[in-house]
């Protein structure tokens, strides 16, 4: 018995909740499955699972491990077969920013589950900043500038950004040819999760980037909602053209100022540079990479 084995029945309990189940899965007795977790319950000084007659469940701390622990078993299984030319297999853990895994990911992960069957995905969404080691993620998808120096950054595409209202809303404040004419204007403000309020909008002029800020009688947190509000004529919003192309085609948003467009706005999968590429991550952002260039 061995670290390694606590570790093994430790997860099994996890994903099974149950001692039974883990007990018949890895074939040892039931009593050899309870010795071995209070023994890493022992070593570690803290609960890792909450025992009832009904369930079992990972404490805070619980949850904690497991995610390094099946890293760990992940890393353990991969280095067992990288030398026999196997496929890459095991646990790959993913973040993902909402609207590109709506547009562009989720729409032909099939392809990526067929290619490489034996990788077992694991899926979140967000657009916070997320600290990969203490979380367990191997990457992250995300859009916009990069603020985190630690991480690798794989470039994946730029996406032509525009500058929309809706009709009504035009109607109501005029439809701006120049910069100048956005004086009265008021734009849709979004609350970003690493700079807060934002009501600014970015526009190209010779080359030159020209920042203009405008009043805002909403903000918001989400994307959905940051394209809702302008549909609902609460005022100028700047996004990238692929979430609004239904949109702009149907005549519910109107593009304005195109002569004077915001800077495309990067992808980048993200993933930490003090660990050796894993072969379920690489496989993973080449495979992102050709979706994005099949999709410009």
């Amino acid at each position: 018995m061995d670290r390694f084995q606590e570790m093994q029945v430790f997860v099994r309990i996890a994903q099974s909740g149950s001692f039974s189940k883990a007990s018949e899965d890895l074939l040892i007795p039931r009593a050899t499955v309870s010795n071995l977790i209070k023994r890493l319950e022992g070593r570690l000084g803290v609960r890792l699972l909450e025992r009832t007659t009904r369930q079992v469940r990972l404490t805070q701390e619980g949850k904690g491990y497991y995610r390094r622990a099946m890293r760990i078993l992940a890393d353990l299984e991969e280095a067992d077969t990288a030398f026999r030319g196997a496929p890459p297999k095991g646990l790959l853990r993913v973040n993902l920013q909402g609207t590109l895994a709506k547009f562009f990911v989720l729409p032909a992960l099939g392809d990526f589950v067929a290619r490489y069957p034996d990788i077992t995905l694991q899926l979140g969404e967000d657009d916070r900043l997320v600290d990969l080691v203490r979380e367990g993620i191997d990457c992250v998808l995300r859009a916009g500038p990069l603020r985190d120096s630690s991480l690798v950054a794989k470039p994946l595409a730029q996406m032509r950004q525009v500058t929309v209202a809706s009709p009504g809303y035009l109607a109501r404040f005029g439809t701006p040819r120049g910069l100048e004419d956005l004086a009265g204007h008021q734009a849709v403000a979004y609350i970003a999760s690493t700079t807060g309020v934002d009501a600014s909008l970015d526009f190209t002029v010779d080359g030159e980037l020209n920042n203009i800020n405008l009043d805002a009688v909403v903000s918001v947190n989400g994307a959905d909602m940051y394209t809702g509000a302008a549909l609902g004529g609460l005022g100028l919003i700047q996004v990238p053209r692929y979430r609004i192309e239904r949109e702009l085609q149907q005549g519910a948003l109107v593009e304005v100022l195109a002569a004077f467009a915001p800077p495309a706005m990067p992808v980048s999968a993200l993933y930490p540079q003090n660990r050796q590429l894993s072969p379920r991550v690489r496989v993973f952002v080449d495979w992102l990479a050709e979706r994005f260039s099949q999709a410009q």
